[in-house]
């Protein structure tokens, strides 16, 4: 194999291993947002509960 074989092929492996890096990036940053935006909703589901049965919950009877 000749030197500009060799080179051209080094550089098409490098341009493949970078454009496997910028795909896993974006697909680590999406799992983020998602991860994100599921925890902002988990976080409103007791208001959310309190709004369709506001009377659930607010009386506890103690005696036995």
């Amino acid at each position: 194999m000749d030197i500009a074989a060799l080179s051209v092929a080094m550089s098409q492996n490098n341009l493949q291993q970078d454009l496997g890096v910028s795909v896993m990036k974006m697909a680590l940053n999406q799992i983020g947002d998602q991860g994100t935006a599921l925890s902002d909703m988990m976080g409103d589901t007791k208001s959310m509960e309190l709004a369709a049965e506001p009377y659930l919950g607010s009386n506890v009877d103690i005696s036995a």
